[in-house]
């Protein structure tokens, strides 16, 4: 069975990056000296981890060299039940210091959405869809 379990981002900072996402609503048990954090999200988990740690645990001898900047060709979406919902998680992660990229809009697939980045440059999609169900861990159903 396909599925992703875990979704890593290797950060520069970790206690500034767990304050940041703990701000923004993610809940974790770690505490600010942790060397990873695993935050509890229903459906699939997100977890922090230094960048350079996450560079040797890759390849100790001949770790990948570590973008410090850019678009890599990948982003986070966090998927919201309605256009009050976007506008709101904007408004609260534009307050803990994300910057806003495309504030949201109504976008050509006739959902509602923008993007931000963290304070590590990771882009995240907020987005809403007029038709879009959920299941009971709030992930949304694609068929």
């Amino acid at each position: 069975m396909n599925r992703i379990n875990l979704i890593c981002l290797g950060v520069a900072n970790i206690p500034r990056a767990l304050d940041f996402y703990q701000k923004i609503g993610f809940e974790t048990t770690a505490g600010d000296n942790a060397p990873v954090v695993f935050f509890k999200n229903s459906g699939t988990k997100l977890e922090l981890f230094n960048i350079h740690e996450l560079a040797k645990d890759i390849d100790k001898t001949n770790p990948p060299q570590v973008n410090t900047g850019g678009f890599a060709g990948i982003t986070l979406a966090i998927n919201m039940k309605s256009k009050q919902e976007v506008d709101a998680f904007f408004a609260l992660v534009a307050q803990h210091g994300a910057t806003i990229v495309k504030p949201p809009e109504t976008v050509s697939w006739g959902g509602y959405s923008g993007y931000f980045t963290d304070l590590d440059g990771y882009y995240w999609e907020v987005a809403y869809g007029e038709d879009w169900i959920f299941d009971d861990n709030d992930m949304l159903i694609i068929e």
